[in-house]
């Protein structure tokens, strides 16, 4: 049986540039629902690169992953995302690393606003894959209030708390190939 080594975290910001790998890459949020659990929810379609160690990306909000069509609808409605007027999460930011674990200062923009943003996660590599190619993983994650940009849904439960909390985590898992 062969087992697979995981690679060491750097402290060295990569230069050039690196593309997400969007097989060997996730990512998606997840909110507090109704106090005792969390709802998770992937985004599949979703872009990022890394140019001298500065972050860019976007996500399709329409590419939200949920098992109910309804719900999905009511994600897309103003009451959310607004995705018809609003169809693009965006982030850019500047990696900084210390020892693999990674800072990147940045801004957010969702719905038409945007924030700041800190990022913080863990930077492996770099690896040299059967092609020939430089990669490194990314694994990000950062806490957002959803109401600072415009999510403001919400349900009064029958003890007067509210149904989803505004606390939202997001979570990224990026492979990034070096680019020619």
């Amino acid at each position: 049986m062969s087992t697979i080594a995981p690679q060491q975290q750097t402290s060295t910001v990569p230069a050039g540039t690196f593309q997400v790998d969007r097989v060997h890459s996730s990512l998606g949020f997840e909110v507090r629902y109704m106090g005792i659990a969390f709802f998770k929810a992937p985004v599949t379609d979703f872009d990022a690169s890394l140019v001298d160690g500065k972050l860019a990306g976007a996500a399709r909000v329409a590419s939200i992953e949920v098992k109910d069509e309804n719900f999905h609808g009511h994600l897309m409605s103003p009451e959310f995302f607004d995705g018809a007027q609003y169809p693009e999460v965006t982030f850019a930011g500047e990696l900084a690393s210390t020892d693999g674990n990674v800072d990147i200062d940045g801004e957010i923009t969702i719905k038409g606003v945007t924030k700041p943003a800190v990022l913080r996660g863990t930077l492996t590599g770099p690896l040299a894959d059967p092609y020939g190619n430089a990669r490194y993983g990314l694994e990000l994650t950062t806490k957002i209030d959803r109401t600072a940009f415009g999510l403001n849904w919400n349900s009064d439960m029958p003890d007067g708390t509210k149904a989803l909390a505004n606390e939202v985590t997001l979570k990224a898992e990026l492979s990034l190939v070096a680019q020619a």
